[in-house]
């Protein structure tokens, strides 16, 4: 089947795989050769594409997951392969995200530091992952 991992700015993923693995906003999911047509709504996560042996990762930042006719089409607002992913710059914005949280007094600004603190542990674990 063909995954094709689509951003504002690029193509960021098309080729043939064997399956893919998402994080859906209502959990984990996979989809296999075969499966019946299906749409998701991303939530902040990774998306892993296995081809043969190899795994491929990347983080998807929410969006929106379609398959049909044997293609897997993921449209996000932004989405890295793990390969590409800086693991210092990464683990650096996990942190600051944990001090803003713990020093908001607001609700807006606390939503706002728990996904900078989502996104950073999805880059981790794509980055970790490969």
């Amino acid at each position: 089947m063909k995954l094709k991992i689509i951003t504002q700015e690029r193509v960021v993923f098309d080729q043939e795989v064997d399956a893919v693995y998402s994080k859906g906003i209502d959990g984990e999911f996979g989809i296999l050769k075969g499966h019946i047509p299906m749409m998701s709504a991303l939530d902040i996560g990774v998306t892993r594409a296995t081809v043969g042996d190899e795994v491929k990762t990347f983080t998807t930042m929410g969006g929106i997951l379609q398959f049909k006719d044997e293609e897997c089409l993921i449209l996000t607002t932004l989405a890295e392969p793990g390969e590409e992913i800086d693991e210092a710059r990464a683990r650096e914005a996990l942190e600051r995200a944990k001090t803003r949280l713990r020093n908001a007094n607001a609700r807006l600004e606390a939503k706002r530091a728990e996904a900078a603190i989502a996104r950073a542990e999805a880059r981790l674990k794509a980055k970790l992952s490969q």
